[in-house]
């Protein structure tokens, strides 16, 4: 018995170091792929396509190995590991189980063509040019195809194999009645408010905000926020993103615009919930799938809870609103609290996605959950996308693109190849609804804390019920265990009654 505990504990050790060595593979790829959207000159482009693909398929290999399956194997057949480490097999076998379904060649050629569709996505949005894109879509979208059924989708269709990459166990079947009913809830709050009578003063928003004051604001926030700067860094990109070496080393992005308050410092706020969940990983399992986050669903449910929930509440912005007007005096002269506040919770239909508002946000993200599984069924080709893009927005938004930029060239995700990860966004602001109604039973003292600029408590409620799980539970079970129901888009109706009838004077 001794010697069975003895080989047990050696190969579940070595089974960890095998993991790591796949995790940091991932972690030089995904270095470079943070260098080829802030600091690398352009010509660079070609090279590290090749270099990004080549990290891909090595680590696709390795995870495949034979002598991993066997490690996950004789690890998952003891009777006296802990359950974390049962935890970390299963997850570890689920990523082995889809990953050796899908050959290693495929996986460099996807990542090779991804790399060279992301450069020339920045040229054909630069340029206008959706025919300049088209031909390496479709490419993309192909090869998507290919990679969907190599791993399978059961009696579901072939989109369900690529959303169950971004959220485990997601399928159509599942998601289009959650779809449908936040639609209603949705669409009920954009015609009431459109007809109230009651209007945002959004110039204040259009002022000049000059940048080194933005940037200096964004870190004072971050700072508040827990962010810790020195596992992390602040940056620029054309796309604001967050992108995680190891638990002591998560990074943001953000972007400036002079002539427009919102755009950094949400986007600064959004992206900066994305770090605080890598953050919050327990740095002894760096490496294993215990430091890795349950679903995109669920990490976007901690960068929208920390820009909606918290960064657009009035509570908080009793604090930061006095500190923002020392920054920025000349363009909140004469401003009050109150207008600010409703101007940066502004509803109204907008053509670019990451710049909607927070009801508005949701209609963004149906239009491309229903273009890309018409596109994987085979009911519309790549060409058409330009038009029904525009369509779908003059039907739920009641606004038509004026030019691609506008429209089905501003998203960065089709270009690497991230079919499937559109819904996460929708999940994920349905989860933070639903956390911050029981985070706010916990935290008696909620909105006291946001008026004192005391946001350590929110992290630490964080940290403790969903950051340092990692992946022991799915996202069925962690929303589950935390507010004792599944995932219920009446939470979010709920929020969003409570917040917006008031600002516009409005019922539905």
């Amino acid at each position: 018995m001794v010697r069975y505990k003895e080989a047990m504990k050696l190969n579940c050790t070595e089974l960890v170091s095998a993991l790591r060595d796949i995790y940091d593979l991932r972690s030089a790829r995904a270095v470079l792929e943070w260098d080829q959207s802030t600091y690398m000159p352009p010509k660079g482009n070609d090279a590290r396509a090749r270099q990004i693909a080549l990290l891909s398929e090595l680590a696709h290999q390795k995870l495949c190995a034979e002598k991993l399956g066997e490690l996950l194997l004789y690890c998952s057949s003891g009777v006296d590991i802990s359950d974390d480490d049962q935890a970390l097999v299963r997850e570890a076998r689920r990523d082995r189980d889809r990953a050796v379904k899908v050959p290693s060649s495929l996986v460099r050629e996807i990542s090779e063509t991804c790399g060279q569709a992301h450069a020339i996505w920045i040229e054909a949005r630069k340029k206008n040019n959706f025919k300049l894109y088209a031909p390496v879509l479709k490419k993309v979208v192909e090869l998507k195809k290919q990679e969907a059924h190599a791993i399978g989708f059961g009696q579901g269709v072939p989109y369900d194999a690529l959303l169950d990459g971004f959220e485990p166990g997601a399928t159509v079947k599942m998601l289009d009645p959650i779809i449908a009913e936040t639609r209603e809830i949705t669409t009920r709050v954009v015609e009431a408010t459109s007809n109230s009578r009651r209007k945002p003063k959004i110039r204040i928003l259009r002022r000049k905000y000059p940048l080194k004051q933005q940037e200096q604001f964004g870190f004072a926030v971050l700072l508040k926020m827990g962010y810790d700067l020195d596992a992390g860094r602040l940056d620029s990109a054309v796309h604001p993103f967050s992108t995680s070496f190891d638990v002591e080393d998560s990074r943001i992005t953000t972007r400036y615009d002079e002539r427009y308050f919102n755009d950094a410092i949400f986007s600064t706020i959004h992206e900066g919930g994305h770090a605080l969940y890598e953050q919050g990983f327990q740095k002894k399992y760096s490496g294993t799938p215990l430091a890795e986050a349950i679903s995109m669903g669920i990490h976007e449910s901690q960068s929208r809870l920390w820009e909606n929930q918290v960064g657009r509440s009035l509570q908080l912005w009793k604090y930061f609103f006095p500190k923002a007007r020392k920054l920025f005096p000349q363009a909140l002269s004469g401003v009050k609290l109150e207008d600010f506040y409703f101007a940066i919770n502004a509803v109204q239909p907008s053509l670019i996605r990451v710049d909607a508002d927070e009801v508005t946000y949701n209609l963004h993200i149906i239009i491309r959950y229903e273009l890309e599984q018409a596109l994987f069924s085979g009911e519309i080709q790549v060409q058409d996308l330009p038009k029904l893009w525009n369509d779908k927005m003059k039907a739920y938004l009641g606004i038509r693109p004026r030019k691609d930029s506008e429209g089905v060239l501003q998203d960065i995700h089709w270009s690497f190849g991230g079919f499937g990860y559109f819904p996460s966004y929708l999940l994920g602001n349905l989860y933070a609804a639903q956390w911050s109604a029981f985070m706010k039973k916990d935290l008696k003292k909620f909105d006291q804390l946001l008026t004192q600029g005391n946001l350590v408590p929110i992290k630490k409620w964080l940290n403790e019920n969903i950051h340092q799980h990692g992946r022991r539970y799915n996202a069925q079970q962690l929303i589950m265990k935390i507010t004792g129901e599944a995932l219920n888009p009446e939470y979010f109706g709920n929020y969003l009654r409570d917040k917006f009838q008031p600002l516009y004077d409005v019922k539905w």
